[in-house]
């Protein structure tokens, strides 16, 4: 059975969905790998370096899809533009795995099922313990909440740490992190690296012991939000009542603060709005905002997604894919999260798509030429198809605490045991973070 990784056509993508270190543990399983031709260029991984691993370069997209199985980062729903031209080269009963946006973009799971394909959506793994090693959403907010902390560092007007020095005692920068999720938490650990004060609110009141144990400090809200959280442990979206109460309470805190990061999001809905214009203009000049929310609608009134915009001296960013621009650790750890979810369903190098696991049956968004996948059955209006039971009864892995103090990582390990695990204080969103 053939397995295979193609470049990324996203404008601007620079990961890839498998590097050389995680080729011998597929070979080892029975699989045999290809990869089209300059894959991992952009994220620092060589042709060369994936053929002394042992995997076989194409150079033929065509050739790369006609494999078994196709490993991509981007699949279509999240590629809506160039990945409409791979549709053609799916083939039918193969097996796509990758990203796909089905919360935010279900209707295009009708196209990819008239192509016969059999699709799983990365994004939909289940918070389970067993699943916590292939959970590319938080890993991928990792990457995202460490980077946005350092793309304010570099637009802020002053230096994060406090200084005392023979001209003058300098005062660290004051930074609110809005949503404790994965992103958010990662964005806590980074800014008090660099010295900053900071400051977070999460509208679940359990992320209290999360922050503090990072050595931020949690804002109280005097908000009724016991019920902020579903079952899965993400934050879910509230009457509009309870929004208008929570910006008008944040507003103070933002304007005493010279960053705000925003990592507020609801799976498949329009970000809420946190920030208001009336609340960036209380800020001081030279103040920063980073909204990691801003691809669906933003936290902050004023974002733009992939803009900068100044409002009364306050720089607002919206970025949209900050993994992408750290292309080398996000590919390692995408890769292993991909690999570990790939071998799952793997027995003898045989494909083995038992249903009754519910890794398998929730992540499978397309199958037979029909959506499958019984959320997006929901969301397009379709009538539900009767899942087989849950191979196993797993309780969430929420409240479980991570070997690193806290701080939302994977240790990537290009050894094929299975020490890879990551943080329980998972998010969902591609660049962002569910919170």
């Amino acid at each position: 059975m053939r397995v295979s990784v193609v470049k990324e056509s996203f404008p601007g993508e620079r990961r890839v969905a498998l590097i050389p270190a995680n080729v011998a543990q597929l070979t080892k399983a029975g699989l045999d790998v290809l990869v089209e031709t300059g894959s991992g260029e952009a994220a620092g991984f060589s042709d060369e370096d994936y053929k002394e691993k042992g995997a076989a370069i194409v150079s033929q997209r065509r050739e790369a899809f006609e494999a078994d199985i196709v490993l991509q980062i981007r699949t279509f729903g999240a590629n809506r533009e160039n990945g409409r031209a791979d549709l053609e080269h799916f083939q039918t009963d193969g097996v796509v795995i990758g990203m796909c946006e089905p919360l935010g973009e279900p209707e295009l799971a009708r196209d990819v099922a008239l192509t016969g394909i059999q699709l799983f959506s990365l994004e939909l793994i289940p918070r389970i313990t067993r699943a916590q090693s292939m959970d590319v959403l938080s890993s991928q907010a990792t990457i995202a909440g460490y980077r946005a902390v350092l793309l304010a560092a570099g637009e802020l007007p002053k230096m994060f740490p406090m200084m005392m020095t023979a001209a003058g005692t300098l005062s660290p920068a004051r930074v609110f992190v809005i949503g404790a999720g994965v992103a958010g938490l990662q964005a806590i650990a980074t800014a008090k690296r660099l010295g900053g004060v900071v400051h977070a609110y999460d509208v679940r009141p359990a992320c209290r012991e999360q922050v503090e144990s990072l050595g931020g400090k949690f804002v109280e809200l005097e908000l009724e939000a016991e019920q902020s959280e579903d079952k899965g442990g993400y934050a879910k979206a509230m009457g509009e009542e309870f929004y208008q109460k929570q910006r008008e309470l944040m507003a103070r805190v933002v304007s005493e603060s010279d960053v705000v990061i925003t990592t507020a999001a609801i799976p498949g809905k329009k970000s809420p709005l946190l920030i208001t214009a009336d609340a960036v203009a209380g800020m001081a000049a030279g103040g920063v905002i980073i909204d990691l929310a801003a691809e669906r609608g933003g936290n902050c009134e004023s974002s733009e997604a992939d803009q900068r915009v100044v409002k009364n001296g306050v720089v607002i960013l919206g970025p949209t894919n900050l993994p992408s621009e750290i292309p080398n650790h996000a590919s390692q750890m995408y890769s292993n999260n991909v690999t570990k979810f790939l071998l799952n369903m793997v027995k003898d190098g045989e494909l083995d798509l038992n249903l009754e696991d519910e890794i398998i049956r929730d992540t499978l968004v397309t199958r037979d030429g029909d959506v499958f996948n019984n959320r997006i059955r929901e969301m397009l209006g379709l009538e539900p198809i009767d899942p087989p039971e849950t191979e196993t009864g797993e309780e969430d892995s929420t409240a479980e605490s991570s070997d690193d103090g806290g701080l939302p990582l994977i240790p990537f390990d290009d050894s094929d045991d299975d020490k890879n695990k990551e943080s329980s204080e998972r998010a969902d969103s591609r660049a962002g973070d569910e919170s």
